[in-house]
């Protein structure tokens, strides 16, 4: 279980990009560089694709989550007694082989009340790339139940996350040690740790998934998509996409335009940007973050950080980072809080403006010397639950990104990058500049610098871009919309604060997804809530 509902619901909103020197932002495709727009063969399917297609789900009471998922107890009854179900559909591993291996994708549903005038099924991909929706549906179920209304709620776990093959890379132990080391380094030494860190991670994950690295990309993970409308029953996917799932949802639709049926987009990647872009982007979006928390504060009188201006109280944030880089401080047991757990549990709590008063305290009490809550607030991003054990959320993210993107970065050309990154964000900078390198000397090349989700002749998309982003910036909404093309992306802005709109509980934005999704009414472009 996670330290609390709270810290839980941190770690799983982080759906951009889990924030670690291993990993770098999500670009695009998989590992089979396969840009083909029409997601399928013209040749007649084989007998094992018939088989797929028509394979039936056999849906049984949701087991608690395993160790890759997150661990827990098994998910609590919706309102109205409804049960999660889960099951198993197959999915070939490599598409262009569709008679070899196949493997098995998790999934968890929860039946529409209204069954007379149910829609179909709503997928959920929560994003990450990594987050395991069959964990991640149920514990946010309450949130999405109006939806429930009219569509069974459908989730699953990629391939590579969770349940589905899940990517193992180290274990606890070794992930223990790799985030107490520096991810920073600030001489040749440090840097050389850090390199060989790096290539130890990659090395674990090649001898313990090589295999299934080449297949786990989002061109694969778009066409599991397609065969799960398929076998789910339904002519069109209707589709809820939150931060990577945005991209996965683009390129699902420019694969498939005509299968799109109602479809969200929230929390939006911007499709136009590359891995280097788009940390950059993520830099200047988590010092926004900042900004806001820190103008909070000072504005407060019961504010527990000294300073009376954003910038004195950010500075003095500084002061304490700079401090941790030269003494850790106790932290949990027997585990210190670094410089760098320090700064994964402060983008952590910037995921909300709910956990601003998590971060304000955990700060204050570091001040003092008790790294204990920013440390938790490091572990609920990281994945690590309270008896040390890690999900597989991070190697996943990884491998994803790394199968997706092209770009790999040398020592020199990641250092000759912080400048602008560290005039991106003096506190994150650093942090994020050095993730550049999360796939260098990754064993799968990746497909390409950034995903097409060009997609002439869909339905109409929703897609919601929030002003306070911290992890995928508002621009990308506008972006994402310009590239799906006229008449397919339909914008709309939410003013406020968090990775994320739907979910924030404004009726305005509630409003208009509640209103596509379950009536088809589509919103005017361009409207703004908040």
């Amino acid at each position: 279980m996670r330290t609390s509902p709270a810290l839980r619901a941190a770690a799983l909103a982080a759906t951009a990009t889990v924030l670690l020197p291993l990993a770098a932002c999500s670009d695009g495709d998989d590992g089979d560089g396969s840009s083909t727009p029409t997601g399928a063969s013209t040749a007649s399917p084989s007998a094992t694709a018939r088989e797929l297609a028509s394979q039936k789900l056999d849906w049984s009471p949701c087991p608690a989550p395993n160790t890759a998922q997150g661990g827990g107890e098994s998910p609590s009854p919706l309102p109205g007694g409804a049960v999660w179900e889960c099951s198993f559909m197959d999915v070939p591993l490599d598409y262009a082989k569709p008679d070899g291996r196949t493997i098995e994708l998790a999934l968890v549903r929860a039946e529409a009340r209204d069954q007379a005038r149910r829609i179909g099924s709503l997928v959920f991909n929560f994003g990450g790339p990594g987050a395991s929706g069959v964990a991640t549906l149920p514990a946010f179920g309450t949130e999405y139940d109006t939806l429930r209304t009219r569509y069974d709620l459908v989730s699953f776990d990629p391939r590579g996350v969770g349940r589905s093959e899940g990517v193992e890379c180290a274990d606890d132990a070794q992930l223990d040690a790799l985030y107490q080391e520096d991810s920073t380094p600030d001489n040749a030494a440090e840097e050389e740790q850090f390199v060989q860190g790096q290539k130890d991670f990659i090395a674990d994950c090649k001898e313990n998934s090589g295999p299934e690295l080449p297949f786990v990309g989002t061109t694969n993970a778009a066409r599991d998509m397609d065969l799960m409308r398929t076998v789910l029953g339904d002519d069109e996917l209707h589709y809820f996409g939150i931060s990577y799932g945005t991209e996965l949802g683009g390129v699902y639709a420019h694969l498939f335009p005509d299968k799109v049926g109602r479809a969200v987009f929230d929390a939006v990647v911007d499709p136009t940007k590359n891995a280097e872009q788009s940390s950059l982007g993520q830099a200047q979006g988590f010092q926004l973050a900042m900004d806001n928390f820190t103008e909070d504060c000072a504005e407060r009188d019961d504010c527990a950080l000294p300073g009376a201006t954003p910038q004195e109280v950010e500075q003095g944030i500084a002061d304490l980072l700079a401090e941790l880089e030269e003494q850790p401080i106790d932290g949990l047991g027997d585990r210190a809080l670094t410089q760098t757990l320090a700064t994964t549990g402060i983008a952590s709590a910037l995921y909300s403006k709910e956990t601003w008063p998590l971060l304000e305290q955990g700060l204050d009490e570091a001040g003092g010397g008790n790294g204990g809550l920013l440390l938790a607030l490091a572990d609920s991003l990281n994945g690590r639950s309270q008896d040390g054990q890690y999900d597989n959320s991070n190697a996943a993210n990884l491998a994803i990104n790394c199968a997706d993107s092209k770009q790999r970065f040398t020592l020199e050309q990641t250092k000759a990058a912080l400048p602008a990154f560290r005039k991106a964000s003096p506190l994150f900078g650093d942090y994020l500049g050095w993730g550049l390198m999360g796939c260098t000397g990754w064993p799968v090349a990746g497909a390409w610098e950034t995903p097409d989700v060009s997609a002439p002749g869909a339905a109409p998309i929703l897609v919601i871009g929030n002003t306070g982003d911290p992890a995928t910036p508002y621009a990308g909404a506008k972006a994402m919309v310009q590239q799906l093309g006229e008449g397919v992306g339909v914008e709309l802005t939410y003013r406020g604060e968090g990775h994320g709109a739907y979910n924030s509980n404004d009726a305005c934005v509630q409003r208009a997804v509640d209103g596509y999704l379950l009536n088809g009414t589509v919103p005017k472009s361009g409207t703004v809530c908040g």
